[in-house]
């Protein structure tokens, strides 16, 4: 059964101990709804003791969004379980912003996740993230040429809060017990839609992948990210220290390190150290790709003068006497 395996992935990780207070986010679509009929299901069996808060964004985007809000409320009447909703124009928000559509949705929905988690005083976030999910974010990250750590994918528990019980359970394996347990999820048809990259990979180049090469290629993918993860959690504690080590001003817009002692450091700890400082500033690599990193570190190895470079319009990152200066330019 499909809640067992959520159960095993739940205990494997650690995701949800006993008196915590879950934040759940659903759409209304096959994953989420899934996702909250399982925690539902474990929640009641009472293995752990735990509670369930339903957060739902409408993001005024479809005209079936209206009944997406609704779908999800009376499941949540139905079982008794607290029901949040927030309604944002979400493109009026991307254009203000300026920055993509799915950034801007991405953005609203943690920032509501994160508004009813301190008003509920509750523990954790669950996101209904599952294997193709996974597969899908490598190899978004490959095509951006993100290196090595973008191989990782999507963790089980982030910042011991943000958590994913779906990571190990297919698409496939969702869908089928959508249809077993007659929940009649949501369908959102942009997800159809080959605009955005993530759609791209999903129902373009996953398939032929599928077809031509691999057609265990998510399973691959999931090993593939695993292993990787274990290897960066031990480079990442490296990069940490360095950066402690290293650091001389660190600021809301602005992080100043020691350039001399960033030179001495090996090429992949100086890239990590890069990412690593631009995550204090923005708490996202914020579009910063392999060929940026290498640009930023040649600019610190000549070290003449004064000069700078500005990655994207967020973001300009100079040297000068002896520092390696970060500054946020937009907010």
């Amino acid at each position: 059964m499909l809640e067992e395996k959520v159960k095993e992935t739940i205990k494997k990780y650690g995701l949800i101990k006993d008196k915590e207070k879950i934040v759940v986010g659903v759409s209304g679509g096959p994953d989420s709804i899934c996702l909250l009929n399982i925690l539902n299901e474990i929640k009641n069996e009472g293995t752990i003791k735990f509670e369930i808060i339903v957060c739902h964004i409408n993001h005024m985007i479809r005209e079936e969004a209206g009944d997406d809000e609704r779908f999800v409320e009376e499941y949540c009447k139905e079982k008794q379980i607290p029901f949040f909703s927030k309604h944002i124009e979400i493109e009026k928000v991307a254009k203000n912003e300026k920055i993509g559509t799915e950034e801007a949705g991405r953005i609203a929905r943690y920032e509501f996740f994160e508004e009813i988690l301190k008003k509920e005083k509750a523990d954790k976030i669950a996101t209904a993230h599952t294997k193709n999910d996974n597969a899908e974010t490598v190899l978004m990250n490959i095509i951006r040429g993100s290196g090595v750590s973008g191989l990782k994918g999507i963790k089980p528990i982030r910042d011991e809060k943000y958590i994913k019980p779906l990571i190990d359970i297919s698409r496939e394996e969702i869908e089928n017990y959508c249809e077993e347990k007659k929940l009649n999820p949501r369908h959102d048809k942009t997800n159809d839609e080959n605009i955005y990259t993530r759609n791209k990979i999903r129902n373009v180049l996953i398939p032929l992948i599928k077809i031509a090469f691999n057609p265990n290629i998510i399973d691959s993918i999931d090993r593939l990210s695993k292993l990787v993860d274990e290897e960066n959690e031990y480079i990442e504690k490296i990069t940490k220290e360095t950066y402690e080590k290293i650091v001389i001003k660190e600021e809301k817009q602005e992080i100043i390190l020691n350039l001399k002692e960033f030179n001495k450091q090996e090429k992949v700890i100086k890239e990590r150290l890069i990412l690593y400082t631009i995550k204090k500033l923005f708490k996202t690599n914020n579009g910063i790709e392999k060929v940026h990193i290498e640009d930023i570190i040649k600019l610190c190895e000549k070290n003449i003068g004064n000069k700078y470079l500005t990655p994207n319009k967020y973001i300009k990152i100079a040297i000068n006497k002896g520092k390696m200066y970060f500054f946020v330019t937009q907010n």
